[in-house]
Formats: structure tokens, C-alpha cells, sequence
């Protein structure tokens, strides 16, 4: 029997790390190639890994609540047939080639070439090996640290201080750096008498206890708590921030009549061709700007800056902003304007509610070319989206109201009636989308849905 380390994959396209959320596996548990031992989130989703060798698992590496780097080490399991064992689990050098043997794990392709893995944030970088030499003769011992003297920082041999998973999340739950407490176990472990005492000396507060499904904060003073920037909310912070300020926005709103658009809502609940799937108002602004950015395909694109280019996008990938326990996500729906009505009601229940579930996949989030904000379920009329990064439009779609509405009869009359009504507003991308453009893309929209049987002159 040896032991070998399993690292962490990069569960998508470009990401450089990843949070542990749970492990499906414990030391001493049997596991067989292909097993799904982890889940972990990453800036898009929550992801499960499977493993690509058999063994015993001799150590969970890594701790729940960890924030690890990919390619660093996360489980050490005894394997059979081989001899010797991989090295002790510490964290690898910013220049130790990543390991490509064994088979594939399910859903991951085979990586070309060798990666390099990425030092870990926060710790030093090991030194090359020595070029072998003549031993030197030997210096003098160093004098022992006085008593009340912090751990002295780490070697660039043990870039990790080594402490049990239960024990780093307790580090973690007082906000404290497993690094700057002096060990007293044996072999150099930090255990959870010593953490205990770290954070009774440093005067932090016992953690309170959580709800559920809480997320953990960190240190706190008296009449504050601290979470932790990071997963979806981190990356949402990111985009939106580059988006705002890369992109002129600007924002037109329009309100409407849309009682024929509830009526239709209404003829469709009741058919039963649509008796298996949700028929929303959602729905009917989803297929309207579908049909509007067919008609306006300037709309439908991208800005690339570094080519000088615009990019027309041939389908239009629609985006829904959904609002899940980890934060915004905006997965979408591939090629959308090519679906019926009631494709397109199907393909929006399984979006949202796998997005809900936080097992919405990255490519299910990558992309887009326009979306839809539904700021109407919380009862709000509208707003000034910011677009979603690499996309031209984002449309807010506000709460549909029973209102007072000035209706105009056939024969020039006007009465005031109540009619449901509700708010839309277009941002856009105003390096692609001028005003016109803007301007029509939204009136259609709107025309759309004051009265549905507009779509037939557009066939």
C-alpha cells in the first residue's frame, strides 16, 4: 500500500480556486474510481468531484470551509500496487509540475501538456533544491525562542501549518491564522486546545451559533458582523463592477397596458398542452424580447475591444438573473429565440430551479447575449440594471398592477378604466446600442406585450 494525494481539478473553465463545502467521504472509507467525494463551490457553482483512482482514504487534507487553490492536494488515500509513497500533505511548490497519470475524471477532459500548480495565497515560495556540495561544517544551534515569543513564521519545506480539518475550521469560525499559533501537539499539529487558547488570549468572542445553512463569519467586534467576500457574491461584485465601469450605460423606461398579455396568460394556463409545464408573465417577456432582438439583431452582440470589433451574435442566449442562497446568478438558456412557447416555459422552470439547487453548471452560465432582471417578484415597478458583462442589453421587467388606465375606444372616446399595468426598463450597452436602436428594440417589447397578436405581422 502507498499513499497518493488527489488535487483539486479546475471544476471549469479558468478558475484558479475553490471553496470546500462538504465531503462526501471520511478516513477509513473504502472508494472506488469514479466516486463523488467533494462537493466545492467555485465563483459560478457547486460542483461535485469524483475521484480517478481506488483506495482507502487515509486523510481529508483540507477542511469544510477551506478555500483551496487548484492543482494543491485535498485527500490522501491508500492505493495498492504501487510502491512508496507521494509526499506528506503539504502544499506544493509554485514550481512543482502537476501530476497527469491515471485516468480522466468523469465529465473533465484530458489536459494537454503539463500545468504548473499556483502557490498558495499567503504562503512563501519553496526554494530550489541545493545543487549537491561538500557538507559544511555545522552552525552553531539557535537560541531558543523566550517563552512568550510568537511561532516563528514557516519554512519554505512546510508552507502549511498542519492541523485536522475539524481544527481548521474552528481557525476559521474565530478568525484566526492557523499560522500564528504556536503548536503543542505532537509532530507540530495544531490542535483545538491550542486555538482555543489563541482565541482566549486574543479576547475574540465564542462564534455564535448559526442557523442552517448560514454562512460563517469572521471576527467581529461587539456591534458588528463580518462575511466573508468571496464564491458567487465575490465574482458578481467583480463583473458588476468592471461592467459599470467599462460599459456607458444608459437606461430608457416605458410603461404599458399589458391586460391582453394577461388574458393569453390566463387562455394558456388552462390549455392542456401547457398543463406540464409554469406558465409565468416571465415567460411572455422572455419570448417577446426573444422575437424583438430577432428584429434587431444590432442588439444582439458584443463589444470586443481588443479585436476592435462588433460581434453579432446568430442566437439569442437569454439570461434570467435568479436570486439563490449563494447570490445573483445569471445562467441562460442557449439559443432561445429558436423555441416554441412551450419549450422555452420548460427550458425556464429547469433554469431557475436548478439555479435555486446552486447546481447550475458553467457552462449553463457562459454565453449570454441578453437578460432579463425580474425585479417584479418582489414587488418592486423597476429599475437601472447594470448589464452582464460581454452583453449589450439587460431589460428589468417591474410588478404587474390593476391601475387606473386611460383607454381609448374605437370611435375616438376615452374612458378610465382599471387595467393591469406594469414597467419595463432597457439598459444598454451605448458603444453598440444608440438610442435608436435602444428605443425601438424596447418599444417592441412593449408593443409585444400591450397586444401579443403583434408577433403575427412580424412572421
Amino acid at each position: 500500500m502507498a499513499l497518493k494525494n488527489f488535487t483539486l481539478p479546475d471544476p471549469g473553465e479558468g478558475l484558479t480556486e475553490a471553496e470546500i463545502v462538504s465531503w462526501k467521504v471520511q478516513p477509513g472509507d473504502e472508494i472506488t474510481v469514479n466516486q463523488i467525494i467533494i462537493e466545492v463551490e467555485t465563483a459560478k457553482s457547486l460542483v461535485e468531484l469524483p475521484i480517478p483512482f481506488a483506495g482507502t482514504v487515509s486523510e481529508l487534507l483540507v477542511a469544510e470551509g477551506d478555500t483551496v487553490d487548484v492543482g494543491a492536494p485535498i485527500i490522501a488515500v491508500e492505493v495498492a500496487g504501487q510502491e512508496g509513497a507521494e509526499p506528506a500533505p503539504a502544499a506544493p511548490s509554485a514550481n512543482e509540475p502537476e501530476e497527469a497519470s491515471g485516468p480522466n475524471l468523469v465529465g473533465y477532459g484530458a489536459k494537454a501538456g503539463s500545468t504548473r500548480r499556483r502557490a498558495r495565497k499567503g504562503a512563501p515560495e519553496a526554494p530550489a533544491a541545493p545543487a549537491p556540495s561538500a557538507p559544511a561544517a555545522p552552525a552553531a544551534p539557535a537560541a531558543p525562542p523566550a517563552p512568550a515569543a510568537p511561532a516563528a513564521p514557516l519554512s519554505g519545506e512546510q508552507t502549511r501549518a498542519l492541523a485536522k480539518p475539524p481544527v481548521r475550521k474552528l481557525a476559521k469560525d474565530l478568525g484566526l491564522d492557523l499560522q500564528s499559533i504556536t503548536p503543542s501537539g505532537e509532530g507540530g499539529i495544531v490542535t483545538r486546545a491550542d486555538v482555543e487558547a489563541a482565541s482566549a488570549g486574543a479576547g475574540a468572542p465564542a462564534p455564535a451559533t448559526e442557523a442552517p445553512g448560514a454562512v460563517a463569519p469572521a471576527a467581529s467586534g461587539p456591534e458588528q458582523t463580518r462575511v466573508p467576500i468571496k464564491g458567487v457574491r465575490k465574482a458578481t461584485a467583480e463583473a458588476m463592477v468592471s461592467s459599470a465601469f467599462t460599459a456607458p450605460h444608459v437606461t430608457e423606461f416605458v410603461t404599458i397596458d399589458v391586460t391582453a398579455m394577461m388574458d393569453l396568460l390566463d387562455r394558456l394556463k388552462g390549455d392542456r398542452s401547457f398543463s406540464d409545464v409554469k406558465v409565468t408573465p416571465l415567460l411572455l417577456v422572455a419570448k417577446a424580447l426573444t422575437l424583438a432582438l430577432r428584429r434587431h439583431p444590432g442588439a444582439n452582440a458584443s463589444w470586443d475591444g481588443a479585436a476592435q470589433e462588433i460581434v453579432l451574435h446568430r442566437d439569442v442566449n437569454l439570461g434570467i438573473a435568479a436570486a439563490t442562497p449563494r447570490g445573483l446568478l445569471v445562467p441562460n438558456i442557449k439559443a432561445a429565440d429558436r423555441l416554441s412557447l412551450h419549450d422555452l416555459a420548460a427550458a425556464l422552470g429547469e433554469l431557475v430551479g436548478t439555479a435555486r439547487e446552486g447546481r447550475t453548471s458553467p457552462a449553463d452560465l457562459g454565453g449570454g447575449t441578453a437578460t432579463i432582471t425580474n425585479v417584479g417578484v418582489f414587488g418592486v415597478d423597476t429599475g437601472t440594471p447594470i448589464l452582464n458583462p460581454g452583453e449589450a442589453v439587460i431589460l428589468a421587467f417591474g410588478a404587474v398592477r390593476r391601475m387606473p388606465w386611460v383607454v381609448t375606444a374605437a370611435d375616438g372616446s376615452e374612458s378610465i378604466e382599471p387595467r393591469w399595468v406594469t414597467q419595463l426598463a432597457l439598459s444598454f450597452d451605448h458603444r453598440l446600442v444608440d438610442g435608436e436602436l435602444g428605443s425601438k428594440l424596447l418599444a417592441d417589447v412593449a408593443a409585444l406585450l400591450h397586444d401579443p397578436g403583434t408577433a403575427f405581422l412580424w412572421a
